[in-house]
């Protein structure tokens, strides 16, 4: 019965953010039918954050109106709303709609603002409900979390999205005394091109390569059909958690010293009980004896930190991410999203076992992300000739950059949280309101200068041509 649970627990966690990752190791299959092309990521990077909206609510109320709200039927609400979005987006992504004198995917992007409402509600509904269930069980819960990353990322390995090839192309403009007419013909990389004569004269050809995507192993309708299968094993295994017996409800202070991160939950003093309580009296105490920092300027500065990170995170560096990698190829990006995506629920699982608080190394562990990350933005600056381009080098740089930056700051963010969480019950709160605002901050930085000011050049991997 404890195996049963434990893989019903997984099989839970990994419904948190399944959808979001799915939508980001597609990209590279959906920006060749989507007319934004590969603008589209910094619009998901807007749409995502306009998506706190949901967690906003859910913590306001636990705030302003404790015990309004019930987890379990948001759970219940939040899961069906990503099941069936998924199900639809498998049917609708491609469609798109004609405004303002221009195509655009209104469909997919509507679909992708309820995903990733879904998504965003996970993180403020779904540990308050496993405090219901025994603490072992949390780690568990956040295995499954770490799937929600990985699954996604390997059926995109095996769908093989994205890949291209390049081709030689041919284009014979022939002389006529009629208008000019302009042969085309696709030759095989390394096939040599010769003159043809034509029936009214002489052919001048003139070859150069061009991307062609390769085909898919299987279409974007069967992976968010597989997504969509993945939500809706989420849902089925919540329900039978709800018929599962359950053991004494563990106490708030178990939840807290778990080694798990947060980021924003309800405000944890309506779960303490009556304050004359000597029960909660002993764990306030507890609580307080783990405070990490009590300066003011420590809290600051660990503000500062998580407002930052999640600015780069999930707002800045997702934006700019195909145009730091396409000049390296497909190949380069393609791992460079699937494996970095792998990369965040990697550093919190080891944050559980390697922990360290300590606020200089958390700054100097920033200082190192950051670097990363300015690398990352420094080669999207300079596309579609960064350093390295050509040369297999640069290509297993830039997958570690990516890699390493994600690692790092995941880590940082995971060891903040716990910092905040052990220092008081309002901190979690503040966490989550700097969490959400640099994400924010990050997104509408970026997004002016990717899609209006167009300051980030794509890049053609097959027609580069960049002076060594």
């Amino acid at each position: 019965m404890a195996l049963l649970t434990h893989l019903l627990v997984c099989t839970f966690g990994m419904g948190s953010w399944v959808a979001i990752n799915g939508l980001w190791v597609e990209l590279p299959l959906l920006v060749t039918e989507l007319p934004e092309g590969w603008y589209l990521p910094s619009y998901l990077t807007v749409i995502i954050q306009l998506a706190n909206v949901g967690p906003l609510l859910v913590t306001l109320l636990h705030h302003f109106r404790p015990g309004y709200l019930s987890e379990v039927p948001v759970i219940f609400t939040v899961l069906g709303v990503g099941t069936v979005a998924c199900t639809l987006l498998a049917f609708l992504w491609n469609i798109t709609s004609w405004v303002l004198g221009g195509h655009y995917s209104i469909t997919f992007m509507v679909l992708t603002f309820f995903l990733a409402l879904v998504d965003c509600t996970s993180s403020v509904t779904f540990l308050p409900f496993m405090s219901q269930l025994p603490t072992y069980y949390l780690t568990t819960f956040f295995v499954g979390e770490g799937l929600s990353g990985l699954l996604p990322a390997l059926v995109a390995l095996a769908q093989g999205s994205g890949l291209t090839t390049c081709v030689n192309v041919t284009e014979t403009p022939y002389t006529t005394p009629s208008p000019n007419t302009t042969w085309r013909t696709d030759i095989p990389q390394g096939d040599n091109s010769t003159p043809v004569t034509g029936l009214f004269g002489t052919a001048l050809p003139m070859a150069h390569l061009e991307s062609r995507y390769l085909p898919a192993n299987f279409s974007p309708l069967v992976f968010f059909l597989l997504l969509s299968l993945m939500m809706a094993c989420c849902l089925m295994a919540f329900f039978l958690l709800q018929r599962h017996p359950r053991h004494q409800k563990t106490s708030t202070e178990d939840l807290l010293t778990s080694q798990v991160t947060l980021h924003s939950i309800r405000p944890l003093k309506e779960d303490l009980g009556p304050p004359g309580l000597v029960d909660n009296s002993r764990g306030q105490g507890h609580l307080e004896e783990k405070t990490a920092p009590h300066h003011p300027a420590h809290l600051v500065l660990i503000y500062v930190l998580v407002a930052f990170v999640n600015a780069l995170t999930n707002g800045v560096l997702p934006s700019v991410q195909t145009y730091s990698c396409l000049s390296y190829g497909p190949v380069a990006y393609h791992l460079s999203a699937t494996l970095s995506s792998m990369a965040n629920p990697l550093a919190c699982f080891f944050s559980m076992f390697l922990s360290n608080r300590s606020l200089p190394f958390l700054g100097f562990l920033t200082v190192v992300g950051t670097g990363f990350g300015a690398y990352n933005m420094a080669m999207a600056v300079m596309s579609p000739c960064p350093l390295m381009q050509g040369h297999w080098s640069g290509e297993v740089v830039i997958v570690a950059s990516w890699v390493l930056f994600n690692g790092c700051l995941s880590y940082v963010k995971v060891m903040l949280g716990m910092i905040l969480r052990d220092r008081s019950r309002s901190a979690l709160l503040w966490c989550g309101a700097a969490v959400q605002l640099g994400s924010l901050l990050g997104a509408l930085l970026m997004f002016p200068l990717v899609n209006v000011w167009r300051l980030f050049s794509s890049a053609d991997f097959c027609s580069l041509h960049c002076s060594a």
